[in-house]
């Protein structure tokens, strides 16, 4: 079940803008079933707009996690929501544009926005105590080690490599999906992935898989 949170809450829920949630969904949505509840929403109803959130919130927070500190994710998400809620009148399926595109052309403008507000930031300096022992453990410092390594590669990239690699590895969307937000063929999205892919396999360190 989803409750409706009062509005002066949206902007603060940690996993919706909207709903507090007591369910988790077991399986993603179809095409069809996603498009079902995009028109539910626009008619007012919040609790299909609930279910479009749930559908979507792991990768736009992983897309935001990515580029953006981890501080500032939960609102940016929030944020993000919050906005394809209030613009969401403005989608029109018949224009042949997903609604996963929609909403990550959402996505990606308001991380760079953030991303432009926030460039005074920088990485926790790798020699800085963690009072947790369990964050301490190997594994976690072996991913935390791999992601500063790969957002170093990907920093370095162009930035058209970098919006494809994001869009299509860390967003999860299909190349359909990512020419619909970068407004150009999938053809031209399968070449620029494949370049940007063999620019990353340059930029990483040869021995990154003997280190992490």
């Amino acid at each position: 079940m989803l409750f409706p949170l009062p509005a002066n809450q949206l902007r603060y829920t940690a996993h919706s803008p909207f709903f507090y949630s007591i369910s988790v969904q077991s399986k993603p949505l179809t095409e069809s079933e996603l498009l079902a509840l995009v028109r539910q929403a626009q008619e007012g109803d919040t609790a299909a707009f609930g279910k479009v959130y749930d559908h979507f919130f792991d990768s736009v927070y992983r897309y935001a996690a990515f580029r953006l500190p981890e501080a500032v994710c939960e609102d940016l998400v929030a944020d993000v929501f919050v906005k394809a809620w209030e613009k969401l009148h403005t989608y029109k399926a018949r224009k042949q544009v997903p609604f996963g595109a929609w909403l990550f052309r959402i996505v990606r403008h308001t991380v760079i926005d953030a991303y432009r507000r926030h460039r005074e930031y920088e990485e926790v300096p790798e020699n800085m105590e963690d009072p947790d022992a369990l964050n301490r453990a190997e594994s976690r410092v072996k991913r935390e080690h791999l992601l500063r390594v790969m957002r170093g590669a990907m920093d370095r990239l162009p930035s058209r490599y970098q919006e494809v690699l994001h869009l299509s590895y860390v967003a999860d969307l299909p190349h359909s999906e990512v020419a619909r937000v970068l407004r150009t063929s999938e053809g031209s999205v399968r070449t620029l992935k494949f370049r940007a892919l063999k620019k990353l396999e340059q930029e990483l360190p040869k021995d990154l898989n003997e280190t992490v």
